[in-house]
């Protein structure tokens, strides 16, 4: 099952990559991206934290490893943190609480809308946590 859910991330972040026209040589390293921030988010959710939390850890590992790609390929870094993050986007959620308002439930609808703009902003404050992070580390080297 694991494998599975690990190949197809690895999948769509390389297919994402291809529709934003990354380089051919660095989609490998895209797929890569968006399969280790499923493969953490899993684990986390696996283990009973909170899916937000988890979102959040994952887009802080994937924002991390993309500025690492980039100083490696010399490359900037949202070549990977755009397209590593498609596996984190609650995409499923956002549907089914737009399908929840059609068919008039609305106390779903909201708390499914809920849930999907609080992991939304946990993919967004991942990324910029790891910036803040980046930008504290290249301080103090200097």
């Amino acid at each position: 099952m694991i494998v599975q859910q690990l190949l197809l991330s690895f999948i769509a972040s390389a297919l994402f990559g291809m529709i934003f026209n990354i380089p051919k040589k660095l989609l490998i390293n895209s797929g890569f991206v968006g399969m280790v921030g499923w493969m953490v988010y899993f684990f986390f959710a696996e283990h009973h934290l909170n899916n937000v939390l988890a979102t959040f850890i994952a887009a802080f590992f994937v924002a991390l490893l993309s500025n690492l790609f980039a100083r490696l390929y010399k490359t900037p870094a949202t070549i990977f943190s755009v397209s590593g993050i498609i596996p984190l986007v609650p995409g499923g959620t956002a549907f089914e609480a737009m399908r929840h308002v059609v068919l008039n439930d609305y106390n779903a609808a909201i708390s499914l809308a809920a849930k999907a703009f609080m992991i939304s902003g946990a993919i967004a404050m991942g990324l910029i946590f790891s910036e803040v992070v980046n930008q504290l580390i290249k301080r103090r080297r200097s």
